[in-house]
C-alpha cells in the first residue's frame, strides 16, 4: 500500500471536493464539508500546516473514500 503524502488543508478540501463534498460552512479554524448523496460530513483543520499521516487517513475514512480513490483525488 502507497504511503500516504503529507496533504494541506487546502489540498484535502480541493480532492473532497472532486469526490462531491460541498463546504458547509466555516467554524473557527475548522472547514465543515457535506456530501448530500450520502449524508456525510467532514471536519477538516484549516491551519498553516501540512495535516499529521494519521488525522488524514481518519479523513479518509470519514469521507468513505479507500487510500486509493484519495490518491487518484490528489491529482
Amino acid at each position: 500500500m502507497p504511503r500516504l503524502p503529507a496533504v494541506t488543508p487546502r489540498q484535502m478540501i480541493q480532492a473532497l471536493q472532486r469526490a462531491g463534498f460541498e463546504i458547509d460552512h466555516q467554524t473557527g479554524s475548522h472547514v465543515v464539508m457535506w456530501r448530500l448523496s450520502d449524508n456525510r460530513r467532514v471536519v477538516i483543520p484549516w491551519h498553516n500546516r501540512s495535516l499529521g499521516r494519521g488525522l488524514t487517513l481518519r479523513l479518509i475514512k470519514s469521507a468513505g473514500l479507500t487510500r486509493e480513490e484519495f490518491l487518484k483525488l490528489l491529482r
